[in-house]
C-alpha cells in the first residue's frame, strides 16, 4: 500500500463532521411538571356524566376496531388455522354465487341494562303503555273549548246555589225553632217565684241536663229544610250504629232498667243526646217533589219563606220590624249587588 493509501485511510479529523446527540425524551423539570400534572389529574373527581361518556367513547371505539387488523392477530395461530379453512373477515355466513359472504359485517350492538328488571320487562311495560295510550286515544272524545268553559261555569254555579240553599235551609230551621219557643213560653209562662222554686230552679241550673234532639215526625217538618233534617237523622244513625258496634267489642253489654233516668243513663256512658224520628225510614213523596225542583226555584220559595213568615231577607242578613220590610232592596240576589 502506498504512503498516499494510508494517509486517505487515516481519520481527517480536522474535516469530520459530528453529528448531533439525540436529545434525552424529558429533562429533570419536564418530568416534574408531567408528574405534577398527572397528580392534579388524578385529584380532580369526575362526575357521574363524564365517568358515562368516557365509557361511552371507549366502548364505541372498541367496537369500531377491528380485531383482524390488531398486530395480535397476525401471530395468532387461531387465525391462521382459520384462514386455512377458508374463513375471510366480513365474509361470515353462506357464500352466495359471487363468492362473498352474506353475513354481518359489524358487530352486535351492546345495550347496556341499567334497571333491575328481568329480561323482557321494558318491552313488557312499552306494550302496556301502548295498548293504555290507544285505549285513552279511542275512548277521548275531543270537546269544545268554549263547551267544556261553559261546562265549568255551570258546575262551580250549581256548588254556589248548594251552599246557598243550605245556609237557607239553616236559617229557616233556626228561625222556626226560636218561634215555636217564643210562642210556647208566652202560652205557658213560668209560675211565680218563691224560696222554694228559687232554690229548685238554681239547683236545675247547676246541675248538667243532657241535650237531647226532637224526635217528632219529619213530615212535620216544613218540607223547605226537610231534606237538612232528614240527612242530619241519617248521620246521627250511622255515628250511633257505629258507636253501638264498638261498644259491644270492648266490653259486655249494658242493660238498662225501667227506672233509670237522663241522668243515670249518662253515668252509665248511655247515648241519651239524640232522639230519631219514628217515620225516618218512610218514604216521603212531598220531599222527593221538592228536591227535583232545580236549585234555583228551591232557593227562591226559601227566600219568599224566610220574608213572609219572619220577616227576614236572607240576602240583607238581617230581620225588619214590619211586614214593609222597609230599606231591603228586594227579593232576588241581584237586587242586593
Amino acid at each position: 500500500m502506498s504512503p498516499q493509501d494510508a494517509q486517505d485511510d487515516e481519520d481527517d479529523y480536522m474535516n469530520m463532521t459530528f453529528q448531533d446527540a439525540p436529545p434525552t425524551t424529558e429533562s429533570s423539570v419536564q418530568r416534574a411538571e408531567r408528574l405534577k400534572r398527572e397528580s392534579r389529574a388524578r385529584g380532580i373527581i369526575k362526575s357521574k356524566a363524564q365517568l358515562a361518556q368516557e365509557e361511552a367513547a371507549a366502548r364505541e371505539k372498541a367496537l369500531a376496531t377491528s380485531l383482524l387488523e390488531d398486530a395480535r392477530a397476525k401471530k395468532s395461530k387461531g387465525l391462521a388455522m382459520m384462514a386455512k379453512m377458508g374463513f375471510k373477515g366480513g365474509g361470515l355466513g353462506k357464500k352466495t354465487e359471487d363468492g362473498q359472504g352474506s353475513g354481518k359485517t359489524e358487530p352486535i350492538r351492546i345495550s347496556m341494562k341499567e334497571d333491575r328488571g328481568g329480561i323482557g320487562m321494558e318491552s313488557e311495560k312499552k306494550r302496556k303503555l301502548q295498548e293504555a295510550a290507544e285505549e285513552r286515544d279511542v275512548k277521548a272524545v275531543k270537546i269544545d273549548p268554549l263547551e267544556y268553559r261553559e261546562r265549568m261555569r255551570a258546575e262551580r254555579e250549581d256548588a254556589r246555589l248548594e251552599a246557598q240553599l243550605r245556609a237557607a235551609q239553616r236559617t229557616a230551621e233556626r228561625l222556626d225553632e226560636e218561634k215555636t219557643s217564643t210562642e210556647l213560653s208566652q202560652k205557658y209562662p213560668p209560675p211565680s217565684s218563691s224560696p222554694s222554686s228559687e232554690e229548685e230552679a238554681s239547683k236545675s241550673k247547676s246541675k248538667p241536663k243532657p241535650k237531647t234532639g226532637s224526635s217528632r215526625p219529619l213530615k212535620s217538618v216544613p218540607v223547605l229544610y226537610r231534606g237538612l233534617v232528614r240527612h242530619r237523622e241519617e248521620k246521627e244513625r250511622e255515628r250511633r250504629m257505629r258507636r253501638e258496634l264498638d261498644e259491644s267489642l270492648s266490653r259486655l253489654p249494658t242493660y238498662e232498667t225501667s227506672d233509670e233516668d237522663d241522668d243515670d243513663k249518662m253515668a252509665m256512658g248511655k247515648d241519651v243526646t239524640f232522639a230519631l224520628a219514628d217515620d225516618s225510614d218512610e218514604e216521603d213523596e212531598e220531599l222527593q217533589e221538592f228536591e227535583a225542583l232545580d236549585l234555583k226555584t228551591r232557593l227562591a220559595r226559601l227566600v219568599m219563606y224566610l220574608r213572609e213568615k219572619h220577616r227576614y231577607c236572607f240576602w240583607c242578613k238581617m230581620a225588619y220590624p214590619d211586614d214593609e220590610m222597609d230599606g231591603c232592596p228586594g227579593i232576588t240576589e241581584e237586587d242586593h249587588d
